[in-house]
């Protein structure tokens, strides 16, 4: 199942399955091109329209989504 942007732990760290609909004000960390395929949480393949994240147990966020926990894949 997918993580639904509304729930509340994905609303708290300002999840958003489009990372281009990112909300800069409020987070304002988000930095264009980053996306969860390029974060180091995503347990999915690059490729894949989405992946798995230690953040929301049991379900996928998408591949192009976006949240404030993002961090740059080593």
């Amino acid at each position: 199942a997918m993580v639904d942007e509304k729930d509340p732990a994905a609303a708290g760290l300002g999840y958003v399955a489009d990372a281009k609909k990112a909300d800069e004000k409020k987070f304002p960390k988000y930095a264009a091109g980053q996306n969860c395929t390029t974060c180091a949480l995503y347990q999915g393949k690059a490729g894949d329209k989405a992946g798995g994240c230690p953040l929301f147990a049991g379900k996928q966020v998408a591949g192009a989504g976006w949240c404030s926990a993002w961090a740059k894949k080593a």
